[in-house]
């Protein structure tokens, strides 16, 4: 798989990561152990996970199936903090002392004295400044390698960012994570712009739309998908709507031309979009792990790109100028 840099950092990662946000909750260790070898296989060093994930559980998985599986130094391991599930409700804790505790509970379960890349989960109520500096405080400790950002909308982004840039000495913020897929496409209005301007790497997750670009709601819910699970079943209903299902046909009907299924479609249209670095695979099988490993070596003609566009929301600003065709008398 093709290496990427993530935006003018050190950091080198492959062009798209595995996602583990289900693992020991919906997936057992068995399957994640399937899961992360069929991706090592082909190239990817790229794993995202967080310290709210399954409770802890997706990093405890990590952690057992580091060096059996692949050796340490060979996993870009990003995880996430600030972020917690307590009695059914949703708490975000930004603050040294929330996230220092995540950090150090996310090092101990994943069994390693580091992580690659450390990430504020969410915008939270502490004093940006108290949180940015305990990004500074985990680079200098030498706890994280690099530090992003995720679910920043674009103000946030651009403070954070340029607060981080302010002072020499600061650990500069490498990377943003947000959702973005032909369903989700909010992000090119502030998020992505924002981006470019800090040069700063780019991490969709759920470039599939939470999974009903694959195609498989376009007859009904199946029973062993995320809409029919307790879990995810919320997640997924509001692309299910009319607006989404065209976006969905449109996508479809690419792939009965191209030869390629829709989620590959899809993927190929976030993966090779303007300013993204890496988009991150929520698979749930080695069946579709691999259905969407396979796009390596592939891409989307121009033309199909630009109509997927289109029909999904408008013209993609920063996409290259379609490059004119000559006519055939030479002009």
């Amino acid at each position: 798989m093709k290496i990427r840099q993530v935006g003018t950092s050190g950091l080198q990662v492959s062009r798209m990561g595995l996602g583990t946000l289900p693992w020991g909750r919906d997936i057992s260790r068995h399957r994640a152990r399937e899961l992360l070898t069929a991706f090592c296989a082909a190239g990817g060093n790229l794993v995202d996970t967080a310290a709210a994930y399954g409770a802890g559980d997706a990093e405890v998985i990590i952690g057992e199936l580091l060096d059996d599986v692949v050796p340490r130094e060979e996993l870009v391991i990003a995880t996430k903090a600030g972020f917690r599930i307590d009695r059914g409700r949703r708490v975000v804790d930004t603050s040294r002392r929330g996230l220092l505790r995540d950090l150090e509970g996310s090092l101990d379960r994943l069994g390693t004295d580091y992580v690659d890349l450390w990430q504020v989960h969410a915008w939270g109520t502490a004093p940006l400044e108290e949180t940015l500096d305990t990004l500074d405080h985990a680079v200098r400790s030498g706890m994280a390698r690099y530090v992003g950002i995720c679910n920043f909308v674009g103000w946030q982004t651009a403070q954070a960012a340029t607060w981080q840039r302010a002072v020499p000495g600061r650990a500069h913020v490498t990377s943003t994570q947000i959702e973005y897929s032909l369903l989700a496409r909010r992000a090119e209005i502030e998020i992505l712009p924002a981006a470019r301007a800090f040069s700063l790497g780019c991490f969709p997750w759920s470039p599939l739309g939470r999974g009903v670009l694959s195609g498989k709601y376009r007859t009904g819910t199946p029973r062993d998908s995320r809409g029919a699970s307790d879990n995810f079943a919320w997640f997924v209903q509001p692309y299910l709507e009319s607006r989404p299902r065209s976006i969905v046909e449109a996508v479809a009907r690419a792939a009965e031309g191209l030869d390629l299924t829709p989620a590959q479609v899809a993927l190929l249209w976030v993966r090779d979009a303007p300013s993204v670095t890496a988009p991150l695979l929520g698979a749930r099988t080695v069946q579709q792990l691999e259905e969407c490993l396979a796009v390596e070596g592939k891409a989307l003609p121009d033309e199909i790109a630009r109509a997927l566009d289109d029909v999904s929301g408008g013209p993609l600003a920063s996409r290259p100028p379609a490059t004119p065709r000559s006519g055939g008398d030479g002009s």
